[in-house]
């Protein structure tokens, strides 16, 4: 076990700790604290699970009885109660709200409704990771105020929905978010806006302590991935062997077995390729093994380090509440400029059919929609490996129409850490709502990917040319997730509608399953002509 730790460790560890290192770093810590790979800080990143190949099937989206709690006849006292002078204010102005006939007055409350609900939603929020009564965990989740805002049959839609994450996917409305957040499961949200307190040199030592974390988490992750491609392989040996050891006696000679047949023979080749195979994957997790080890070596340094300079950092906001902020500014790009801000659930605003309610098992639908279209959708590469990591999925309850990535992936692990993208729950549609965050998630993963070259090369780098060719004006992001949206929803069924450049880097570079690419070769010479150049560049070696 002692050659476990032959690592050097990295000189910006060794600087900050004041060790002398003769040697220059090995490469396994250049690529801890380099850039390019930036390692996680997000415990839960850790759980990831890579050997996951799709989404579980939904069999169940509403309880059979419904939940009690929107029949409450005391559901907006118990809302209200025990939230302070915010409550009081939200009361006041939603009475003179709904009263108000005059339409000035009813838009300058309308704004004013706004502005105190969102603060009094704040310290609601607040109280997330302890115990929250069902009324204000449903208040938190789906922003429904007083249920008589809305219509019987929309109520009891509501109240059938179900309460638990009974798929166990990364999809979160926000009373469980919040909880998460506040009792540090999930990282925050990345922003500009939290300030470290205490002195430079015990800032930079604490990122150095999260991005070794993260080297450790990512390895993790990795490790149990090999691990779990190994046992496929040796199952696969174990069969092939015992297809090898099938004899039958020869016609005769009953006490001797038969020859191998033309079957078996091909086997001895199959088995070759197999521990070829359980080679290269003994050598990865001894790879893998080293980094764990290594940071889980330089995590007790530095913490050891940390531990007596004082402790770690603390944070002068609230994890809860800077993750507040960041979701209500989720919301405003949610809802753009010119979209309904009003956030309080009424039959006035609500004009969404089931299909398009953005609750936790329609959301899964979704992305598995999207996912059997596009396969990489949540696929990042790294070190030789495709790994499948379904981003966090945050629940807006708003009535905006666009989803957003906030990020692609943790800013300190890029291997293995989950990105995050904000859906509206009330949206006109909801598929183009998901697919504008995929698409978002899509572009941003992209150009990270490609780094300072992100103009030049890979899916960015191939739309920004043309873009720049067509002399198209407007924002290049939002151009690209307009095509991505056609792309999923026109070009997926045979209906041209992109530009024939966009088509053909679409098709490379945001490729669409085997299926449906076979489907479209039998559709349109157009597709039949993509096709057939897959095929030319995988002859050649050149995809």
């Amino acid at each position: 076990m002692a050659n476990m730790f032959q690592g050097k460790m990295d000189p910006e560890i060794a600087a900050l700790l004041g060790t002398d290192t003769k040697e220059p770093a090995a490469p396994d810590y250049s690529a801890l604290f380099n850039e390019k790979i930036e390692p996680d800080s997000d415990a839960q990143d850790s759980e990831v699970d890579l050997s996951a190949e799709g989404f579980p099937e939904v069999t169940k989206r509403f309880e059979s009885a419904p939940n009690p709690v929107f029949s409450d006849p005391n559901y907006y006292k118990t809302a209200l109660s025990g939230e302070g002078d915010g409550a009081q204010r939200v009361h006041t102005i939603l009475q003179k709200f709904v009263s108000s006939k005059d339409p000035k007055d009813r838009g300058v409350y309308r704004q004013q409704v706004t502005t105190a609900y969102w603060d009094f939603l704040k310290h609601i929020a607040q109280k997330a990771p302890g115990k929250l009564p069902d009324i204000k965990k449903m208040l938190l989740r789906f922003n429904i105020l007083h249920p008589t805002f809305l219509e019987a049959k929309d109520r009891d839609f509501f109240a059938r929905l179900v309460i638990e994450n009974e798929l166990n996917q990364p999809v979160y409305y926000l009373d469980e978010w919040f909880k998460n957040v506040g009792t540090g499961v999930i990282r925050n949200s990345a922003t500009d806006e939290v300030r470290i307190s205490k002195t430079s040199a015990q800032t930079k030592l604490q990122m150095l302590v999260e991005k070794a974390e993260g080297k450790r988490n990512g390895a993790r992750s990795l490790l149990k991935a090999k691990d779990e491609e190994r046992i496929n392989m040796e199952k696969a040996l174990m069969e092939r062997c015992k297809q090898l050891t099938d004899h039958y006696p020869i016609d005769g000679l009953p006490d001797i077995n038969s020859c191998y047949n033309d079957v078996q023979r091909k086997i001895f080749g199959d088995v070759q390729e197999i521990l070829k195979g359980m080679l290269r994957i003994d050598h990865d997790l001894d790879v893998f093994l080293r980094d764990y080890y290594q940071a889980q070596q330089d995590l007790s340094t530095l913490e050891g380090k940390i531990a007596e300079e004082g402790g770690r950092i603390q944070v002068d906001v609230g994890a809860v509440n800077t993750e507040f902020d960041t979701v209500r500014q989720m919301a405003k790009m949610a809802i753009g400029r010119q979209g309904n801000h009003f956030p309080v659930v009424t039959g006035e605003y609500f004009r969404c059919t089931p299909a398009d309610v953005g609750y936790r098992e329609n959301i899964i639908s979704m992305l598995a929609k999207i996912e059997s279209i596009d396969p990489e959708a949540f696929c990042r590469f790294y070190k030789n490996r495709m790994n499948r990591i379904v981003p966090y999925v945050v629940l807006i309850p708003c009535y905006g129409d666009t989803g957003v990535c906030w990020e692609p992936f943790d800013r300190f692990n890029r291997a293995t850490s989950r990105g995050r993208i904000a859906v509206p729950m009330y949206p006109k549609n909801l598929l183009i709502a998901v697919l504008s965050a995929v698409g978002d998630l899509r572009w941003q993963v992209a150009k990270e990917k490609a780094s300072y070259y992100w103009m030049e090369e890979g899916l960015t780098g191939n739309y920004y040319q043309w873009f720049q060719k067509m002399k198209l004006k407007g924002d290049l992001k939002e151009t690209f997730i307009e095509d991505y949206i056609v792309w999923m929803t026109k070009e997926s069924e045979a209906i041209q509608k992109l530009d024939k450049e966009v088509r053909g880097i679409f098709w490379r570079h945001i490729p669409f399953s085997q299926t449906v690419k076979e489907k479209l070769r039998d559709r349109s010479y157009t597709y039949q002509d993509l096709y057939q150049r897959d095929l030319n560049r995988a002859i050649s070696d050149g995809y």
